[in-house]
């Protein structure tokens, strides 16, 4: 009787795996940089939104700014920015920025620099404030 075994062999499953580790080094940098896009994507929109309701905040209150941008953003407000009027809110809730792992990142204001984001009440002026996504 001549019994013929039928399956792979060791260098043909070997091949195998060393050209699936080829391509899975080949995709996986990909995924990386979609990634990193997908978040500038965000840091962008965000931003676009941000400002867009400073300025519709401005033009409620007689050309000021609010300044506690967070607050006067997510709450009703006066002509004067006091609490409870007619006014807004202008966003459900303030987005963070996507390049910051901590959530609660403050926003600093008057022009620090730090995590989160940067807010000047005097100028209006908005930007992401972390080191490398500061001239957004």
């Amino acid at each position: 009787m001549n019994s013929s075994k039928k399956g792979f062999t060791l260098v043909e499953i070997l091949i195998v795996v060393i050209i699936l580790g080829i391509l899975a080094a080949i995709v996986v940098p990909q995924f990386t940089e979609a990634s990193s896009d997908a978040k500038l994507s965000n840091l962008t929109t965000n931003l676009q939104a941000i400002r867009a309701q400073l300025e519709l905040y401005r033009l409620h209150h007689n050309g000021v700014y609010p300044a506690d941008v967070a607050v006067g953003l997510t709450t009703k407000t006066d002509s004067d920015g006091n609490a409870g009027g007619i006014y807004g809110p202008y966003m459900q809730q303030f987005p963070a920025n996507p390049f910051v792992d901590d959530a609660a990142a403050a926003v600093l204001c008057d022009g620090a620099v730090g995590s989160g984001w940067s807010y000047t009440a005097a100028t209006g002026s908005f930007s992401a404030a972390t080191a490398a996504h500061t001239d957004y």
